[in-house]
């Protein structure tokens, strides 16, 4: 090396610049892959909280982001039943995630009709339901809503999986003119049936009409203890996932959850090439909402990395 080519490649590499091989730089910046999910949480795991009016719905993301250090919420409709359509709210509530660097990614839809009702009538009415969370949806930038695909119970199964499709179809139809989707969770009854939502799925074939796999919501009738594998269902679900739902109720002295193996789980999430967010959900009683949550993101953390 010339005494030109030793100053330009000495001054190169004191400005740190290194997409180029010189010779003479020793070392390059550290670089940081970006981890396979990141982690999100659901207002849900702090039901008791919020019903207890120990905290608001505009707290919800500033806890989310000050407390835990995480960067997207995933809401809960029941919190703020009678603000959809309330513009000043849902602004404050914009302003807030915007002020925290939270992202809003969904809103979980509960008690809006059932999707796939016996009566077409019904059914139709429960699309219309839709549309107003669907609406703030879109102006708080969230990606979907999350629905049920309840269908009362009536008629058999592949009668029950047509008017299910058929309602979320519609639904789907009308998120798609706002740029978002409209995603099922298994949340008990048929839905809880994997192979029975999946081929929901099949027969609605929209590409924003797709699923919320919970880990631990594969109760099809708890009077009969009659209970899906979660890990099956989970595995049926994945190819249509646009979220991920991370349920935790108690964990063990070594931080593993009680109920559900995180590491086979989480296999069956990455195998399926999902990439996006996970959300904790925590449901347990012997620790609290605080403790649960964080015990949840630590064991999300550890086997995101042993995974990784």
């Amino acid at each position: 090396m010339n005494r030109r080519q030793f100053i330009q490649t000495t001054s190169l590499c004191a400005a740190g610049i290194s997409a180029i091989a010189l010779p003479g730089c020793s070392s390059t910046p550290a670089t940081h892959a970006k981890p396979w999910f990141q982690i999100s949480l659901a207002e849900w795991s702090f039901h008791r909280a919020l019903f207890g009016n120990q905290m608001t719905h505009l707290e919800f993301p500033k806890i989310a982001r000050r407390e835990f250090d995480l960067h997207g919420v995933e809401y809960v409709n029941q919190f703020f039943k009678d603000r959809a359509d309330d513009e000043g709210y849902l602004k404050e509530l914009r302003s807030i995630c915007e002020g925290e660097g939270v992202r809003s990614l969904l809103i979980m839809c509960d008690g809006e009709g059932n999707l796939g009702d016996a009566d077409a009538q019904k059914r139709d009415q429960a699309v219309r339901n839709h549309h107003r969370w669907a609406r703030a949806a879109k102006y708080l930038g969230c990606h979907s809503i999350r629905v049920n695909a309840a269908t009362g119970g009536v008629g058999s199964f592949v009668e029950q999986q047509q008017r299910a499709a058929e309602g979320l179809a519609k639904l789907g139809e009308y998120c798609a003119t706002l740029g978002l989707n409209a995603i099922v969770e298994n949340h008990g009854g048929l839905s809880s049936n994997g192979n029975w939502l999946s081929g929901v799925m099949r027969r609605v074939n929209q590409s924003n009409v797709g699923t919320l796999p919970d880990f631990g919501n594969f109760w099809i009738d708890h009077a009969r203890n009659e209970q899906y594998d979660r890990y099956l269902g989970v595995e049926q679900l994945m190819p249509f996932a646009k979220g991920v739902s991370a349920k935790s109720n108690d964990f063990d002295a070594n931080g593993n959850e009680t109920t559900t193996d995180y590491r086979l789980m989480l296999k069956i999430v990455k195998d399926a090439g999902y990439r996006g967010f996970i959300g904790i959900e925590y449901e347990g009683s012997r620790l609290g909402e605080y403790d649960g949550v964080r015990a949840t993101k630590v064991l999300l953390e550890k086997v995101r990395a042993e995974l990784g």
